[in-house]
């Protein structure tokens, strides 16, 4: 644990902010108040701000119980505007004679209200929309009413699909139609003939350029969505043959998700900017070119080119797009073109925060009786085991040797207990005894364990050794990506964080799936098993924030278990002070959740009635007990699939 910088004995805030990273991952929304409660800052100042512990008190005497995702509608707004002030200013230093139109994508986040928030704060910039499928489609075109805002399509197209795009552009929207496999183009000329007018269209290119970190392969020759350079040719041709070349507007290219390294954006640019100026001599109009997505977010605040973070700030990222498009346009003659970004995680991330409660801990305990007349040998074996632990001394000569070998007899002498009582020649409590003292041998060699030159097997035993925090939250419902791809994020209490924490544990969700956990931690670059957390104390709520998951993670979960959406409120501060709440979005019930896995509630309360009435018939149930058991069920079915708080 890292030390305090204040006197022995003592910790601040401040030491809590820079344990749990908040101080360089927070900025500018989030910090740690004197009292240890976790700060919000909507508007990125410091003039204006929110006691997150107080909030969820708040909401909680609202009748919104926990887990709580929380969305700040302030932050959505000034990430939004963040990113445009950083375009504006990479554009006037550089003199770019184009301007910059970004669009977010949709399947970042699709509820209605984050949606149709940043449209309509983003009415100013003509700020548009990308949709990746039909239901997003459907939704872009029935929130951006902007004739000048555009609508990227991308994804898999089907006949149905373009058209509607095509007949969107006769509602006065800018629908762009992006090929993206060389099998779309006789659709898009199909449906263009049938209906006697076509969309906007784009090229994605398949960029020889690689990309870093987790989403690398997703990119270059193997990618799933792009044309290589002979299909862009063939396309060019196949849309000068239909009539359709002057409706080419748009080069888009995508290197994958977290860019977390900048030269790799540099590389790339500089290839799709070449492909942009050859098409515009083939005869394109084109117009814009789509950098695609990619602008990565610090989740652990290193500042550095690994998978949680990114070694450039938002400035560094627009500064390079509009320098090297204009180098390499201005270089060969060709206007410039508009810059379209499809930022989803750096717009999205920060905005929300889940906020769960801890119900319980779990840990190994051991309950050494003292030594009997009688003792096995098995159990005297350990017991003096554990005795030479206790008498080493953290400067003994050769400690790590020694601490490993008590462990290996340790672990020997267990086994021949375990091994005895399958044989009938060791009772149950002597048996229960070996595993208790071989714990507190492992207890004993820990607290005498240095920081570093470890072998692998005694740096394992904290981890043997931590505290297991329940979790009121379904790991696959609201952050999937840390169990699918190992994504972290900011895990912290959001309170009592001017106390020192004493324990080291991580988190066992609600499911029955092993899968459930999060023992994944940010540490300063890199990733830490276990989590700086405090000892709970009885009647006291434990509360944990999971921070920068406002992307994908609500829209990726799924109902593992049948554990639903949780409660979400949307924040925004008032100008008078304080804070209203916009919109409440209740979780899924669990008569929803069951009902999206086609089973019917009042099928199933019927099945249970007449199966209390037959258990009533035989004597088994009273009536008021029957009540009671029907009163429980269709109470939970009008409850959130979490438990009460």
């Amino acid at each position: 644990m890292p030390s305090s910088t204040t006197a022995p004995g003592l910790w601040t805030a401040e030491d809590g902010a820079r344990l749990y990273g908040l101080d360089r991952w927070g900025d500018p929304y989030f910090s740690v108040g004197d009292e240890g409660h976790v700060q919000v800052h909507p508007l990125g100042t410091e003039d204006r701000r929110l006691d997150l512990v107080a909030l969820v008190q708040e909401l909680q005497g609202r009748d919104l119980s926990l887990p709580l995702l929380i969305r700040f509608d302030d932050v959505l707004e000034d990430r939004l505007e963040r990113l445009h002030q950083a375009f504006a200013q990479a554009i006037t230093t550089y003199g770019y004679g184009g301007r910059y139109q970004g669009v977010f994508p949709v399947k970042c986040n699709q509820q209605r209200h984050v949606v149709e928030q940043l449209v309509e704060s983003g009415r100013h910039w003509h700020f548009g929309l990308e949709a990746g499928s039909k239901a997003e489609l459907l939704i872009a075109l029935s929130l951006v009413a902007d004739p000048e805002a555009l609508l990227i399509c991308n994804g898999y197209k089907d006949q149905r699909y373009i058209e509607t795009a095509i007949l969107a552009r006769r509602l006065g929207r800018q629908p762009v139609v992006v090929i993206e496999q060389p099998d779309e183009l006789p659709r898009i000329i199909a449906a263009s003939q049938a209906l006697g007018a076509s969309p906007f269209l784009g090229i994605r290119a398949k960029l020889s350029s690689r990309s870093t970190g987790r989403w690398g392969s997703s990119v270059g020759e193997g990618a799933k969505f792009g044309l290589a350079a002979p299909e862009v040719l063939e396309t060019i041709e196949g849309l000068r043959d239909a009539g359709l070349l002057g409706e080419l507007r748009l080069l888009h290219f995508h290197i994958g998700s977290q860019i977390t390294d900048i030269a790799v954006l540099k590389d790339a640019l500089q290839e799709a900017t070449r492909l942009y100026v050859e098409l515009t001599r083939l005869g394109a109009p084109m117009g814009h070119l789509d950098v695609g997505g990619g602008l990565a977010i610090d989740y652990d605040g290193s500042r550095t080119a690994t998978a949680a973070s990114k070694n450039y700030s938002l400035q560094n990222y627009a500064n390079d797009v509009v320098a090297t498009v204009r180098e390499g346009c201005e270089a060969h003659g060709v206007p410039v073109p508009t810059l379209v970004s499809e930022s989803g995680r750096a717009i999205a991330s920060h905005f929300s925060v889940l906020v769960l409660n801890v119900l319980g801990t779990g840990r190994v305990n051991e309950h050494l009786r003292p030594p009997g007349p009688e003792e096995p040998l098995i159990v005297r074996n350990l017991r003096d085991t554990l005795g030479g632990v206790q008498g080493l001394a953290a400067d003994y000569h050769g400690l790590v040797e020694r601490l490993q070998e008590a462990w290996n007899d340790a672990l020997k002498f267990k086994d021949d207990a375990l091994a005895a009582f399958r044989l009938g020649y060791l009772t149950l409590p002597d048996r229960a005894l070996a595993e208790d003292l071989t714990w507190a041998c492992c207890r004993a060699i820990v607290e005498l364990l240095p920081a570093e030159g470890l072998p692998s097997e005694l740096q394992a035993l904290r981890s043997t050794l931590a505290t297991t925090y329940y979790a009121n939250l379904s790991i696959f419902r609201s952050a999937p990506d840390t169990w699918a791809i190992e994504q972290l994020f900011p895990v912290l209490p959001i309170h009592r964080l001017n106390e020192r924490p004493t324990e080291l544990g991580h988190f066992a969700d609600l499911t029955c799936d092993s899968d459930g956990k999060l023992a994944r931690f940010i540490d300063r670059g890199q990733v830490k098993p276990l989590l700086e957390l405090h000892t709970l104390r009885p009647e006291e709520p434990y509360w944990i924030g999971l921070f920068l998951g406002g992307a994908y993670q609500e829209v990726m979960g799924n109902l593992h278990n049948l554990f639903g959406s949780t409660n979400a409120v949307h924040i925004r501060l008032k100008p008078e002070g304080g804070y209203q709440i916009d919109h409440v979005v209740r979780g899924d019930t669990n008569a929803e959740v069951l009902q999206a896995m086609e089973h019917n509630p009042d099928v199933l309360l019927e099945r249970l009635r007449v199966a209390s009435e037959t258990a009533i018939n035989q004597g088994r149930l009273g009536i008021s007990d029957a009540r009671r058991l029907m009163s429980h069920l269709e109470t939970s079915l009008r409850q959130t699939t979490y438990l009460d708080s």
